[in-house]
């Protein structure tokens, strides 16, 4: 095996540590087993997939961003607003990326590097719905959270539906705030809602 294709297989099984690194500013609404970054990319990439159609902007680049936008995190962990209050100072995720990418063949490492640029310099559309579906993400768990129970994560709700700055988002938005977190069930089993 080839030393860049060992960097390579390293960085995958780094990766997966996120899917057991746990979102910790839910913790401060209470919930004791918030989702993982995994879970939070995952879905966010979906969301960014929507906005960037509706915007007119490339789904899958959009999609690209968001599901890279915290691989980061492997080497920082989830900090929260409030954590990063006390840190010297955030890492910045290009930083990060050449760090994680040192070693891999030339062309995967510059792929990787100009995603993480691509999303952290925001000068794209698709970039714009990446970090709006970031948004929509944590708007949309915070209101599952509220619906079992977790009344402190109107917080977040609020917070993150005043960050979406797409129009596009800002419609998602309200659609979100306006359905019931089973709506979907009932709609697929043909109930009234």
């Amino acid at each position: 095996m080839s030393d860049d294709l060992k960097s390579v297989a390293n960085f995958l099984f780094e990766a997966g540590t996120l899917k057991a690194t746990a979102r910790t500013g839910w913790w401060m609404a209470g919930v004791r087993q918030p989702e993982t970054v995994a879970e939070h990319s995952w879905r966010t990439s979906l969301i960014a997939s929507i906005i960037a159609q509706m915007e007119g902007a490339d789904p899958a680049q959009a999609a690209l961003l968001a599901v890279w936008h915290d691989t980061g995190e492997t080497r920082t962990g989830d900090v929260n607003h409030l954590g990063k209050k006390y840190t010297s100072g955030e890492a910045d995720p290009r930083d990060i990326a050449a760090d994680q990418v040192a070693g891999m063949p030339e062309g995967i490492a510059g792929a990787v590097a100009a995603i993480i640029g691509a999303y952290e310099d925001q000068n794209t559309l698709e970039a714009q719905c990446a970090k709006d579906a970031d948004k929509l993400e944590c708007m949309l768990q915070g209101i599952e959270y509220k619906s079992q129970g977790y009344e402190n994560a109107q917080r977040w709700i609020d917070n993150s539906f005043g960050r979406v700055k797409t129009a596009s988002g800002k419609a998602l938005a309200e659609a979100l705030l306006h359905t019931g977190t089973l709506d979907w069930l009932r709609d697929a089993l043909g109930e009234q809602s």
